[in-house]
C-alpha cells in the first residue's frame, strides 16, 4: 500500500511539471515556434479544432510562422481565428498560406511575461503540495486504520516530502530558465 501512493504521488508531480512546461512552451520568447498556436482553435465545418488539425503550421524563419490551410475554404475562418487570439498576432495572408510575423519584445512586455511565468509556477508548486496533502491524508487515514505503524507513517511522509521538495526544485529551475529565454534579445 506504501509503495502505491508514493508511486501515485511521484507520478502525479511529475505530470504536473509537464503541464507547467506545456503551459510555458505557449508564452512566446520572440522565436517562431510552431507551439505558439497550439491553443488557437478554429471552426472546421462544425468541430472546433486546433489549428494544427486543419493546417500544417511550420516555422519560415526566426520570427515567421508559416499556416498552410488543407482546404482552401480554411483560409480565412483560420486567419480570423489567430487575430482574435490573445496572441497579439497580424497574420498576412498570401493565396493560400498565411504568414504570421512575430513581432520583437518590448521591454515591458517580457517584465508582464516573467510575471505570467512567475505565476505558472507558483501555480505549478500549489498543484505538487495539494498531491504532498493528498499523500499524506491517505498516510494518516491508513495509520488510523492500524494497518501500517507510526514509524512508517513518519518515514513515509518524509519520503514523499522529498519527492515534494525535488519537483519544487525543478519548478523553480523550469521558470528560471524560462525567464532567461524571455529576457534574451
Amino acid at each position: 500500500m506504501l509503495p502505491e501512493i508514493k508511486t501515485d504521488a511521484r507520478t502525479r508531480m511529475n505530470k504536473s511539471l509537464e503541464s507547467l512546461r506545456h503551459e510555458l512552451a505557449k508564452i512566446r520568447t520572440g522565436r517562431a515556434h510552431p507551439s505558439l498556436l497550439e491553443h488557437v482553435h478554429v471552426d472546421y465545418y462544425g468541430s472546433d479544432v486546433p489549428i494544427s488539425q486543419a493546417a500544417s503550421v511550420a516555422v519560415e524563419d526566426a520570427r515567421t510562422l508559416s499556416v498552410t490551410p488543407w482546404d482552401k475554404a480554411m483560409v480565412q475562418v483560420i486567419e480570423k481565428a489567430i487575430l482574435t487570439s490573445d496572441l497579439g498576432l497580424n497574420p498576412n495572408t498570401a493565396g493560400q498560406v498565411i504568414r504570421i510575423p512575430l513581432p520583437p519584445l518590448t521591454e515591458e512586455r517580457r517584465r508582464e511575461l516573467g510575471k505570467v511565468v512567475h505565476q505558472e509556477g507558483e501555480n505549478a508548486k500549489i498543484a505538487i503540495r495539494n498531491i504532498r496533502r493528498d499523500a499524506n491524508h491517505h498516510l494518516k487515514e491508513l495509520l488510523k486504520e492500524k494497518e501500517i505503524s507510526e514509524d512508517d507513517e513518519r518515514k513515509s511522509e518524509k519520503e514523499i516530502q522529498d519527492v515534494t521538495d525535488l519537483a519544487v526544485r525543478k519548478v523553480d529551475e523550469i521558470v528560471a530558465e524560462k525567464e532567461k529565454e524571455l529576457l534574451e534579445i
